[in-house]
């Protein structure tokens, strides 16, 4: 019987165990890779606070706790293995469950091809020694909830060339036929077209483009696979915290967008809990360094956008230590299990505790005050 104590010792484990630290930017290169896997006895080591910060790898890993053999997962918003879309997927596959994942049509054939050609075969070793496998690339535009809704600059578009049914409807189905029911369901998408903008110098195209990539694609999401998932399934995306808080740079309506998919997953909480009896959160996720994300603001003899929001967190966090994207793929392998079963509409900050600091303290006003 599941009791609140799992809970409790699972997120002992993680502080005890961790130091160290598409499209727009869904915080998602890395600036690292876990190297060890603690074991059931690390909750028993003691806790070093000076060590933490001083180590650079993550060192949990939850699949030894979790099974999901049995299970399928999709991952939307897989094109690489930079982000952590590809994290989360590999969390997944480590405690046993069967991956399928979707790619945005324009990038499909790089992904399929660095795939076969073994490019990402590093990233895929899992904790046996085994291989990450990918049993099924579904071609997804998540902008487009049916083939009516595609435009015919769409249809023609060399990129999407002898592609089809990459619609969300006709994702949904093909996957329904593929697999019948499925269990997991990642959201890892966001786009802005106008992300370098100020909000004051956005478009309403833009805006709006933000809002159906970023944030909607997740309402539709759910409504078209939500009848296919199993009773006590879990719907999982990933925000940011400019969402409830102002990070310059981060512009095109992209906050607006974070905002409405975090309100968002509260009510989806509600309604589909009741309608389907899933579980429907988001993870709040701190700056990486994927190439996504790279791409924001980027000038010549210049720190990229998520440069400097990886820096502004390393100096001001309460944690300051570096971000993994195993980091978020364990969160995310927790959230999605069993042993979160009661948990739903929650926004779940892995960020080094950045969220919580309302004063940056590497401010220049802050000169000469010693701070820990």
């Amino acid at each position: 019987m599941f009791r609140f104590s799992s809970i409790i010792s699972i997120f002992a484990a993680m502080a005890l165990a961790t130091s160290g630290s598409v499209s727009a930017f869904a915080p998602a290169i890395d600036v690292g890779r876990t190297s060890f896997h603690a074991s059931t006895a690390v909750a028993s080591q003691s806790y070093s606070a000076s060590s933490s910060v001083r180590s650079s790898k993550t060192e949990l890993n939850m699949a030894a706790n979790i099974d999901l053999k049995g299970k399928v997962a999709f991952v939307a918003g897989v094109a690489d293995s930079t982000g952590y879309g590809w994290a989360i997927a590999k969390a997944l596959a480590n405690a046993g469950a069967t991956i399928i994942v979707g790619t945005w049509p324009p990038v499909l054939k790089i992904f399929e091809k660095g795939l076969s050609k073994g490019q990402f075969d590093e990233d895929s070793i899992l904790d046996d020694g085994s291989k990450m496998e990918i049993a099924k690339v579904y071609p997804l535009d998540a902008v487009f909830d049916t083939p009516e809704d595609v435009p015919e600059e769409i249809k023609t578009n060399k990129r999407y060339a002898g592609l089809d049914g990459y619609t969300i409807e006709e994702v949904a189905k093909a996957i329904e036929a593929d697999y019948g029911k499925i269990d997991i369901v990642v959201h890892s998408l966001a786009n802005g077209p106008e992300v370098t903008k100020p909000l004051l110098e956005t478009s309403r195209k833009g805006y709006l483009a933000a809002s159906s990539a970023s944030a909607y694609s997740a309402v539709s999401l759910l409504q078209k696979l939500g009848p296919i998932m199993n009773q006590g399934g879990s719907f999982l995306s990933l925000t940011y915290i400019a969402s409830e808080k102002v990070i310059p740079g981060y512009g095109g309506g992209m906050s607006s967008a974070k905002a409405q998919l975090e309100s968002d997953t509260r009510t989806l909480a509600f309604e589909a809990g009741r309608k389907y009896g899933l579980r429907v959160n988001t993870i709040s996720a701190g700056p990486l360094k994927s190439r996504a994300a790279s791409a924001i603001g980027k000038e010549p003899g210049q720190k990229t956008f998520i440069e400097y929001a990886i820096d502004y967190s390393k100096a001001n966090a309460p944690l300051a230590q570096d971000l993994y994207s195993e980091d978020v793929g364990n969160t995310a392998l927790f959230i999605s299990s069993p042993l979160a079963r009661t948990v739903t509409g929650v926004t779940l900050y892995v960020d080094n505790g950045l969220h919580a600091m309302g004063m940056a303290v590497d401010s220049k006003s802050m000169d000469g005050r010693e701070m820990f």
